[in-house]
């Protein structure tokens, strides 16, 4: 891993508040030996001056170049790490024949350890140069895969919440592609969790473990009430899809006669560290339900638009006091930014607002007040993204991690393309969102290490 950054000075921009963008010209970030962020100066500040003559007199400072902006690391709150080589693939099929006919053969083959060693290095370098300094990753039905996908992570210095996803039901999952019963998914689950908090070099717990039922189709009761026994005894976190699509839904509620959340919750798996993929269908009383625990919603606009059916409710949840944060689904969602989940977060909230149905009378066409802001999307992305984890990362704060980007507007090669007296600050970061590729993401540093340089 490369060596620890000191200091950054630069214009930075975060999102203290959901709906309020802050940007800092000249910011002088001090970062600790631990990876922390130390302070924040700004020009004007006693200790300004200084501090950014010592930093530059040791030769400890990076400076960014005009054009050049810090934002946080960006938090994928759901990706599915097997799913990389079906990246835009396989889109226009229902959820449940994707799964069949796609998806389930292709996460079978990671019982070949040399496939997925290759699969997740490609995967998780693809990841940090697109900016995403924190993950939570479903692995696959494989616990020496999965054990390999977090020391793949460790290793790149990704921030990362891995999973072995566990699914044992006989009617609804493959005979190739499944647990032979609940206890061995159980237990690989607990052996996994004690894998990653002693593996060689994770003492600070870069990679965090995650208890990952699939989703309630894929699992028996014994399973999931074996899940939230263990996610109990070891305060794990929890990930799972919840009240996906029509299929999904209605299968939990003729089974239990109650809604996923429901069940979950009742299964104890619905807790302070418990992130629910999806949610598109859940109800008023679920959403209570769930900010009453403090879990979290990864919203995942794009691949919703695909397998939901529906439009997850963003401002509902808000305002119901719902920790949201935002995700890819790879490869439910065929793209790998988190920046574009930002910007899909937006049009998607317009179109359940406004309605798509020109036949509709236009005040009968949407649901009424669901437009989610573009300040209120890269709060999501980043500061909403490190709540939902409950972990110090998303903001460029004294305290939080140093885990940031160093995005270049003036990259070659690049559709980014700022104009002099016109784009600066908030409307920079406007183009940013929209317009930057992984070409312009220039630097990424977690807990204050370097993961990607400037070429």
């Amino acid at each position: 891993m490369s060596a620890t950054v000191k200091a950054v000075l630069g214009t930075a921009i975060d999102a203290p508040q959901l709906g309020a963008i802050r940007v800092r010209e000249s910011a002088l970030l001090l970062i600790a030996d631990d990876g922390l962020i130390e302070a924040v100066l700004l020009p004007g500040d006693a200790e300004y001056d200084p501090a950014l003559a010592k930093v530059r007199r040791k030769q400890t400072l990076i400076e960014l170049g005009s054009g050049e902006y810090l934002l946080p690391g960006l938090i994928d709150l759901h990706n599915h790490a097997p799913q990389w080589p079906q990246l835009g693939k396989a889109l226009d099929v229902p959820l449940a024949d994707w799964l069949a006919r796609y998806t389930f053969p292709l996460e079978a083959k990671y019982a070949d350890e040399e496939f997925a060693g290759r699969v997740y290095e490609s995967l998780v370098t693809a990841m940090i140069a697109n900016g995403t300094t924190t993950a939570m990753y479903f692995g696959s039905a494989h616990l020496p895969a999965t054990r390999l996908l977090a020391e793949i992570c460790l290793s790149k210095g990704q921030r990362a919440l891995v999973g072995r996803v566990a699914m044992d039901a006989a009617d609804t999952c493959p005979d190739y592609y499944r647990d032979e019963n609940a206890g061995l998914a159980i237990e690989e689950t607990e052996d996994l969790i004690a894998q990653v908090l002693t593996m060689p070099g994770n003492a600070a717990r870069l990679v965090q473990p995650v208890v990952t039922p699939r989703f309630i189709p894929s699992c028996t009761d014994e399973l999931l009430a074996g899940l939230g026994e263990v996610a109990r005894t070891n305060q794990a976190h929890v990930q799972t899809h919840c009240s996906e699509s029509d299929w999904a839904h209605e299968y939990g509620l003729a089974r239990y006669g109650q809604t996923d959340t429901v069940s979950y919750d009742q299964f104890g798996l619905v807790t302070r560290r418990t992130v629910l993929a999806h949610c598109n269908l859940v109800s008023v009383d679920d959403l209570d339900l769930i900010a009453t625990r403090g879990a979290a919603v990864a919203h995942c606009p794009l691949s919703n638009a695909y397998f939901a059916n529906a439009v997850f409710p963003v401002r509902r949840a808000l305002q119901s006091g719902v920790h949201v944060g935002l995700g890819t689904d790879i490869s439910g969602g065929p793209g790998t930014s988190i920046l574009r989940a930002m910007a899909d977060t937006v049009v998607m909230s317009r179109l359940l607002e406004d309605g798509v149905d020109a036949g509709l009378a236009a005040a009968t066409r949407g649901v009424a007040e669901s437009r989610v802001s573009f300040a209120e999307a890269f709060y999501l992305g980043t500061t909403g993204g490190g709540i939902a984890l409950d972990l110090p990362i998303g903001l460029l704060a004294p305290g939080m991690a140093f885990d940031a980007i160093a995005v270049d507007t003036a990259a070659a090669e690049s559709d980014l393309i700022m104009w002099e007296g016109l784009d600066s600050g908030e409307e920079a970061l406007h183009k940013i969102i929209h317009s930057a590729n992984r070409n312009n993401i220039r630097r990424v540093w977690v807990g204050g290490r370097s993961v990607k340089s400037a070429i």
